[in-house]
């Protein structure tokens, strides 16, 4: 088994690893375990990610840095991966006593070859020698960047902190937290902070004891950034992708196909050779001339579910909070444009759509007026599988990412009138108990495609007696709609209660 660590805090890097396992896994044929060193938002993403993936010898373990965060926060470090990036210091302090070596690597890496050609340098750390690292691949420790740069002490050009073979076992017999500690207590007397995090400690305590390092080739660990020199994938750069190096057109093109690879196709078993691997059709009882065949099997569909897929920072301040939960495929991503421009309130939204849609679903969000700056809104992804629409699943995966008190169920083609989000937080801090009651909103459709879309209920009421606009499929399903009671909404000032037999 192949052991590999990786620290991950927040929904960014919780996405961006993502891109970096898939091109773990397309290579890989060996059993892995991933050690995700993570906060409670990275947890949240990384087990429901893992657990809906279904990989095949591939196994998990997470670790909280919130216990051991203090090992390291007394560090000042002007890095923009923040405490995240002095991580790897306390690897022993985190990992198991019962693991005695691991890979450790950075987020933002793309595989281009099998990981296990480079776990197979540890047959070369030997003696004192306790990581295994690559040459940085630019001038930075050299100190000829910029001028009256003063960079921390290193051996060389120094190394790469990005990909590391690290022997547990020998650095906890050479009391690594003492020696990197007592390294770093002296250089910051000299220095005010860490500019590149643990990088710089690590470097520092490698030119004071050189004995403790193996220089891995080059080819893996190819740093891209503007100042790299060699030919060499690690964007370990704030730019990422649209770093200005010579190469960047090649190796871009390797991490696109990974953000857009099907993952489902990384489940496939890799040791030994079944006889017979039962499908999912042949596992499920059911008669094929059922005409309900298909809906069964599609039943048993193991959707991939990542959730918060960008950047999620909201918390209900009281108990009359609302969420608007809906669901919608790609082909209707401009509905929710729309949708937001009338909610402002926070959203959990189930999107279902293809790896390859990912990034046009990231370019559309960002360069929209009504969400590229909205963290409110959860935005969930199930990866599309199978031949149905599975609308229940959507619907119950947004429901269940709601964190507010109340949710405002809605199919993505529905609009809500403006201001409904405070009109709703209002109505209910003025009920008394609301246990077991359902707020009903009536609900009006239109056959016009274009629609000047009603500002107040007099405009509404208006058009419904223009017969511009319609109350929704009132003749169609008269037993769901007809407990509104239109006629006494369009006379009521205030909440009513009405009584049904269906729901």
């Amino acid at each position: 088994v192949i052991h590999i660590a990786i620290v991950v805090g927040g929904y960014s890097a919780s996405r961006d690893v993502i891109t970096l396992v898939k091109s773990v896994l397309f290579y890989r044929n060996q059993p892995l375990h991933f050690h995700f060193i993570t906060d409670t938002s990275a947890k949240v993403v990384l087990s429901k990610v893992f657990l809906t993936w279904q990989l095949m010898q591939v196994d998990t373990s997470f670790y909280n840095i919130k216990s051991v965060k203090k090992e390291i926060a007394w560090i000042p470090n002007r890095h923009y991966s923040g405490v995240y990036g002095l991580m790897k210091l306390i690897l022993i302090t985190i990992l198991p006593n019962s693991l005695s070596k691991v890979i450790v690597l950075d987020t933002d890496l793309t595989f281009n070859a099998n990981i296990a050609g480079l776990w197979y340098y540890f047959r070369n750390i030997t003696g004192d020698k306790a990581l295994g690292l690559v040459e940085n691949q630019s001038n930075w420790y050299l100190g000829k960047l910029w001028k009256n740069y003063a960079p921390w002490p290193a051996l060389g050009r120094g190394f790469n902190t990005g990909v590391m073979l690290v022997k547990l076992s020998k650095l906890r017999r050479n009391k690594w937290n003492f020696i990197w500690k007592a390294v770093t207590e002296k250089q910051l007397k000299i220095f005010p902070y860490t500019t590149l995090a643990d990088q710089d400690v690590i470097n520092a305590v490698i030119k004071s004891y050189p004995q403790l390092v193996y220089r891995l080739p080059c080819n893996w660990n190819i740093q891209l950034s503007d100042n790299t020199l060699s030919e060499i994938i690690h964007w370990n750069s704030p730019k990422k992708i649209k770093v200005n190096n010579k190469h960047i057109s090649y190796f871009r093109n390797i991490y696109q196909t990974f953000i857009e690879m099907d993952g489902n196709l990384l489940r496939r078993k890799i040791l030994g050779c079944e006889k017979s691997i039962p499908t999912l059709a042949s596992s499920i009882k059911s008669d094929k001339n059922d005409p309900c065949y298909e809906f069964k099997i599609e039943r048993h569909v193991s959707h991939r579910i990542h959730p918060y897929f960008l950047d999620h920072n909201y918390h209900p301040s009281d108990n009359y909070d609302v969420t608007l939960a809906t669901h919608l495929s790609i082909d209707r991503l401009q509905m929710l444009d729309s949708l937001a421009e009338y909610w402002n309130g926070p959203m959990s939204i189930a999107l279902y759509i293809t790896d390859r849609d990912v990034p046009n679903l990231r370019s559309f969000i960002q360069f929209s007026t009504n969400l590229s700056n909205r963290k409110n809104i959860g935005y969930h992804i199930i990866y599309a599988q199978g031949q149905y629409y599975p609308v229940n699943k959507l619907r119950n995966i947004a429901l269940d990412y709601v964190n507010t008190a109340y949710v405002f169920l809605l199919d993505i083609d529905f609009l809500p009138s403006l201001n409904s989000y405070q009109n709703l937080r209002n109505i209910l801090s003025r009920q008394d108990d609301l246990n077991k009651i359902a707020l009903i909103v009536p609900a009006f459709e239109t056959q016009r495609y274009r629609v000047d879309f009603p500002k107040s209920k007099v405009k509404l009421i208006e058009l419904l007696n223009k017969q511009e606009i319609f109350t929704f499929r009132y003749h169609l399903y008269a037993k769901a709609h007809s407990p509104t009671n239109y006629t006494k909404w369009q006379m009521a000032n205030k909440t009513y209660q009405v009584h049904t037999n269906y729901i």
